[in-house]
């Protein structure tokens, strides 16, 4: 089958997640075309470029946040993508006339939150398969709690707008609430082959992940602790007093959050599920003004798995240290997965597709949610 596949570039959590999800497809033996924006283009690029003959890359245009501080600056990323929008536009039909002219004519099309791909399979009237974590806000049922009512108002219509009458939704998630929605499935979160290896031995010492842009006093704060730390994102490396600043390695980085006594990072969504994967305790201090992170702040800490804040200071830092042993024995009650669930659900959509299937409300494969079923099925647990 021919797949058009679709991939957002804001952040680069939904390339490496998308990349599980397309090596598996590929062993199946399927074509694939990806687009993709932003930073991720060039992370597929390579990753696909040499060793498979059956995919090809374009990049388009994405529509990309701006921030200040821990926070989205909505009105500049409203008039930045304003003023990009044309060039973009022209940028997006060139692609897709690429892969007109390349002769390759999808049967489906499947998006990781990508509008281009979803309007290329709406327009040509095709089968529009939804993967990502976001569709949580818009499909599933959450308590008042959990729910900051006016931001989870406004993120639910943006969600909700964004890929509507999708074939099937496969959502993504740690916290596995109700299903109010039918043709939508909760399964885990997609996890790397990094981190499903990993083996959790946890030490001392904490991990931290934060931008000097977003946390100017981190580290001044984080040297007044007795606690040694493990820093990245600051752009920098060396030891300083109980602080080692390290520069990014993907091995590094497994090895410190698998070893960690606990992670103090931001709300973003493939952190926190490896976190809760391998049952690391983690300090969340979500984006203000980004109800996602927000909501995934709030499930991590109504679940007991860890704690969140809007501002991080040293006060908040030693209460979560303090309570990491209760934090660890919540998260071993979570049930760990490999991907398996996630790919069974897309094979059985994929077969749905070729046979001419219609939209199933449901389906037949194991999942942790499902429309008009518990929030987590006997044979899971």
């Amino acid at each position: 089958m021919k797949i058009l596949y679709g991939v957002v570039g804001e952040g680069m959590g939904h390339a490496t997640r998308s990349c599980v999800v397309l090596e598996h497809l590929l062993r199946l033996g399927h074509d694939l075309r990806v687009v993709v924006s932003g930073r991720a283009h060039g992370f597929l690029q390579e990753r696909f470029f040499f060793d498979h003959p059956n995919i090809a890359i374009e990049e388009i245009h994405g529509l990309t946040l701006s921030y200040e501080g821990n926070a989205v600056d909505k009105s500049e990323s409203f008039w930045d993508n304003l003023e990009k929008a044309p060039a973009g536009l022209l940028k997006n039909l060139s692609a897709y006339q690429k892969i007109a002219e390349d002769g390759f004519s999808p049967d489906l099309v499947i998006s990781d939150f990508e509008s281009w791909a979803y309007f290329y399979g709406l327009h040509h009237e095709l089968p529009v398969i939804s993967i990502d974590n976001m569709q949580v806000i818009n499909r599933c049922q959450h308590d008042d709690d959990i729910l900051a009512q006016w931001d989870y108002q406004i993120a639910k219509a943006a969600v909700k707008f964004k890929l509507p009458g999708a074939y099937h939704y496969l959502v993504t998630s740690f916290f596995f609430p109700p299903v109010r929605k039918e043709r939508t499935t909760l399964v885990p979160p997609i996890l790397r082959p990094e981190i499903l290896a990993a083996k959790r031995e946890p030490s001392d010492h904490v991990l931290v992940y934060q931008t000097s842009s977003a946390n100017e006093k981190l580290l001044p704060t984080l040297k007044t602790l007795p606690y040694q730390f493990r820093v990245y994102g600051m752009g920098k490396e060396g030891i300083e007093g109980n602080i080692t600043l390290c520069a990014f390695s993907e091995t590094g980085f497994v090895d410190d959050l698998r070893t960690a006594r606990g992670v103090v990072a931001g709300g973003g969504f493939s952190l926190m599920s490896e976190a809760v994967h391998l049952h690391v305790p983690m300090l969340s201090i979500p984006l203000k003004k980004q109800f996602e992170q927000e909501l995934n702040a709030r499930y991590l800490a109504k679940l007991g798995y860890g704690a969140w804040t809007e501002n991080l200071d040293a006060e908040k830092i030693v209460a979560f240290l303090e309570n990491t042993d209760s934090h660890a024995q919540a998260l071993q009650s979570y049930p760990s997965h490999d991907n398996s669930m996630l790919l069974t659900c897309v094979e059985e959509l994929v077969r749905d597709v070729d046979l001419d299937e219609p939209r199933p409300i449901r389906l037949e494969s194991k999942a942790m949610g499902k429309f008009w079923g518990p929030p987590l099925p006997e044979e899971i647990l």
